[in-house]
């Protein structure tokens, strides 16, 4: 019988039960995709990552429930967090090479610094499963980049939306992430992917990568400080600079186990 060491942890967040809960698999080699496919589906979370050592750094896949994905950066954040916390990693900066690319974590002093690439979202006109699946709330704009992007007039609507899931998982791209300025940080957001299985996900790294350039023209400046104002809710530092989103968030332990193959 295979063991699989697993943890399980809560990204962008610095007490369990926030942030967004991510598995980590350490591999010593790939196992056949549907068994990645069946443990991601049997976690039963937004996202597990599996990784093996590739040279002098890891290859990082992500998958949901439902499928592998090409970013995750919760996930991401967790992977480095096992490395760092349990995997006697020694180095300040891991290398994880991805399908989007290669992506790169430093250990600093507010947490784990990850650096993507950024996605420009530009004005796209809003499909109507869109707009129906929004209900009847006040839109400043609708943008896409690998998400559509809603962008409302009031931030107390973000708290209050409850999308129509099955319009949305109807949708071309992987999600909809609908914003608004924040009250007490620069930019708040949500996240929504019915077509991933993932209804709403706590926290969302990749998300940030096109919502932090869009507030960074917004608001004119490239340090913000955005919340993810979900039910688990949890806090994402960015910075821009130039064709790069820096990320940057905290990791809490939440338990580790053994999968049995």
């Amino acid at each position: 019988m295979m063991k699989i060491k697993l943890y399980q942890v809560d990204a962008f967040s610095d007490v369990v039960f926030k942030g967004n809960p991510a598995a980590v698999c350490p591999l010593q080699y790939w196992l056949e995709d549907n068994v990645l496919q069946q443990i991601a589906q049997e976690n039963n979370l937004s996202e597990t990552a599996f990784f093996i050592a590739q040279g002098d750094g890891y290859q990082l896949r992500w998958f949901t429930p439902a499928e592998e994905v090409d970013l995750c950066g919760h996930a991401t954040l967790a992977s480095a967090h096992v490395l760092f916390q349990h995997l006697n990693y020694s180095k300040q900066e891991v290398v994880f090479y991805t399908r989007s690319g290669e992506l790169k974590v430093t250990k600093v002093e507010q947490g784990y610094r990850m650096v993507f690439p950024a996605s420009m979202p530009k004005p796209t006109p809003a499909p109507e499963k869109l707009l129906l699946g929004l209900g009847n709330l006040a839109i400043k704009q609708v943008l896409s980049a690998f998400d559509y992007i809603i962008v409302l007039e009031n931030t107390a609507d973000l708290y209050s939306l409850t999308p129509d899931f099955n319009l949305w998982a109807q949708l071309d791209l992987r999600g909809v992430v609908v914003t608004a300025k924040g009250h007490d940080s620069d930019f708040i957001s949500r996240s929504f992917f019915p077509g991933l299985n993932v209804n709403e996900d706590p926290v969302t790294g990749s998300s940030h990568c096109e919502l932090a350039p869009y507030w960074q023209q917004q608001l004119n400046k490239s340090k913000l400080i955005a919340k993810q104002v979900s039910a688990r809710e949890g806090v994402v530092l960015c910075e821009v600079e130039g064709d790069k989103v820096i990320l940057i968030g905290q990791v809490v332990d939440y338990m580790s186990g053994e999968i049995s193959l």
